[in-house]
């Protein structure tokens, strides 16, 4: 799919056999009689088949995350049941995925602009095919509400979750026209608007609505940014393995943005849960238990950020930093499930027995 390797840019490096990395100009030469091999082919194989198992593992456990996790959050609980919870959760992720790919094929250009003798090469944008997925979900949860609501898709439109939802979708449909377009940074309006809409839908409560919506834009935005961008920067980082210094600068730009997106979602996070989590039910509602999760893949997120940092700014080569980036990335795919798992599940209010 991209302009450059056959092989996943995203997708686990294939291993040399030698303990070479694969960042670098390839310095083998062909032999007498021989064809040199084009760049990219030697990875073409049974790596990048067992590259696209694991991606294809990967999708099919998210898929089983999304479907089951509100339910497993839920039990013993005592909560009331969410119809349809599992399909909502999947829907979700895949908005919340569009999202972060085109927010951050926005924002990595701008990394990638200022660093020197870089290569001419990028790769193939996927914004209007997330932007579509993205419309898709938002259409899709406008048709699970009307049914599980039992109303038309026209009186549908007239809830307040079914008009929010049609604003997401027919925004996303507009970032996807402006993906195509000659000025695709036009895209940021209607995606600016998708945000505004979902963080208004996420906070129906009667305390504070506007307070936590502020939060959500903050939070969703940061978020998007954050996971979208690396796997920018990941792909682009795969195509230039030819040249390492190049690739270094990038993942060393792209680091440094990153610790002020890690402390925005740090701090709208905190605030979000001090808000909105009592803490007498952290253990035995949905959303605490489902926080908790999320937490814990955020401190490994962060312990592996830092790693792959460390190991940027000690080594000129970064194909170590880079596998390190990868997995950070992997974890970051299961927060986004998480995340949607705790838009699903009630408020905690709900059963707390504070006033």
């Amino acid at each position: 799919m991209f302009s450059g390797p056959p092989a996943d840019p995203a997708a686990p490096t294939p291993p040399t056999g030698s303990g070479t990395s694969s960042f670098g100009p390839d310095r083998s030469s062909p032999g007498p009689g021989t064809t040199a091999t084009p760049p990219g082919l030697a990875s073409a194989g049974a790596p990048a088949d067992a590259a696209t198992i694991a991606l294809a593992a990967a999708g099919l456990l998210a898929l089983l995350i999304a479907l089951v996790g509100p339910g497993l959050a839920a039990r013993g609980t005592g909560e009331l049941r969410i119809p349809g919870a599992g399909l909502t959760t999947l829907l979700r992720t895949v908005l919340f995925t569009a999202l972060a790919v085109h927010l951050g094929e926005l924002l990595a250009p701008q990394l990638i602009r200022p660093v020197r003798s870089r290569p001419r090469t990028a790769v193939r944008s996927w914004s209007l095919y997330a932007a579509l997925a993205g419309a898709a979900a938002a259409a899709g949860q406008i048709g699970q509400l009307a049914a599980v609501s039992g109303l038309g898709i026209t009186e549908t439109y007239a809830t307040r979750d079914g008009g929010l939802l049609l604003l997401i979708a027919n925004g996303l449909v507009l970032a996807a026209l402006c993906a195509v377009s000659k000025r695709p940074a036009l895209a940021l309006a209607p995606l600016a608007v998708v945000i505004g809409a979902e963080a208004i839908r996420a906070h129906p409560e009667a305390y504070s609505p506007e307070t936590g919506a502020a939060l959500t834009v903050i939070h969703l935005t940061a978020a998007s940014l954050w996971t979208g961008g690396l796997l920018y920067v990941l792909r682009t980082m795969w195509l230039w393995r030819g040249s390492p210094v190049a690739a270094r600068a990038l993942l060393g730009r792209y680091a440094r943005l990153a610790i002020w997106l890690y402390v925005a979602l740090a701090a709208t996070g905190t605030a979000s849960t001090l808000r909105r989590l009592p803490l007498d039910v952290v253990f035995t509602s949905a959303y605490g238990r489902t926080l908790l999760v999320k937490l814990a893949l955020m401190a490994v997120v962060s312990a592996l950020a830092v790693a792959a940092r460390r190991r940027m700014l000690r080594d000129t080569d970064p194909a170590v930093a880079h596998r390190l980036a990868r997995r950070e990335q992997a974890v970051l795919g299961a927060v986004v499930v998480v995340s949607a798992i705790l838009t699903v599940v009630p408020d905690p209010h709900g059963i707390s027995l504070r006033p």
